[in-house]
């Protein structure tokens, strides 16, 4: 397994009125952040945050191209981000879901406290494939076809390349102490987006050569 520390490229906030930033997406312009009632989109250049929907977004984001979906307690909400409309709802897997991202047609969902990662279908919440990790699961994203994931116990954080099929993790990347990491998500080249749990901040990691 390779191991190296993260580069931490740039951190947004903290941000007015936000104590907590759980999920972050990418929709190609803007990452998207929850923050437990809204959900918030930021301008990586500048660092301001343009706008904010009204909706409960208490873990994971993502994106699928065209909406937004949000673990909201026990279900997950598809939202049109132009009006903030819920277009449908359908039940999470777990207790204690935590990472959302969509890839190739369907949907993946950390749960946290059981340390596993689910894959599901956007229509109607069925799991479809379930990969067990030996850490608490926060953040997951896809890039370039490799499955990557979030973990944080204690004060430490790594993201993990783990294999789709195996769960067997190829890669670490380790976070300073004290520094969290709740949602991930990539932006399709060389940066992961992470939220930042309690810090109130998104941070931008750089994704490993």
């Amino acid at each position: 397994m390779k191991q190296s520390a993260a580069k931490i490229v740039r951190e947004y906030g903290p941000f007015a009125g936000v104590d907590k930033v759980h999920g972050v997406t990418w929709d190609g312009q803007h990452v998207w952040f929850a923050t437990g009632d809204k959900l918030n989109a930021l301008d990586p250049a500048s660092g301001k945050t343009l706008r904010s929907i009204d909706v409960a977004a208490h873990a994971g984001t993502a994106f699928d191209g065209q909406h937004l979906f949000q673990i909201a307690e026990d279900r997950i909400q598809k939202i049109d981000p132009q009006t903030g409309r819920v277009l449908a709802t359908i039940p999470a897997p777990g207790g204690s879901d935590s990472g959302l991202t969509w890839a190739e047609g369907t949907l993946w969902v950390g749960e946290y406290r059981d340390r596993k990662i689910h894959q599901i279908d956007p229509e109607t919440g069925a799991i479809l494939r379930t990969l067990e990790s030996n850490r608490f699961v926060t953040g997951v994203t896809w890039v370039d076809g490799q499955l990557w994931h979030g973990t944080w116990e204690e004060d430490e954080s790594e993201l993990r390349h783990i294999d789709s099929t195996t769960g067997e993790v190829l890669e670490s990347v380790k976070l300073p102490a004290g520094v969290g990491v709740s949602g991930l998500e990539s932006d399709g080249g060389d940066q992961f987006f992470c939220g930042g749990g309690g810090s109130g901040k998104v941070r931008a990691v750089r994704r490993p050569e």
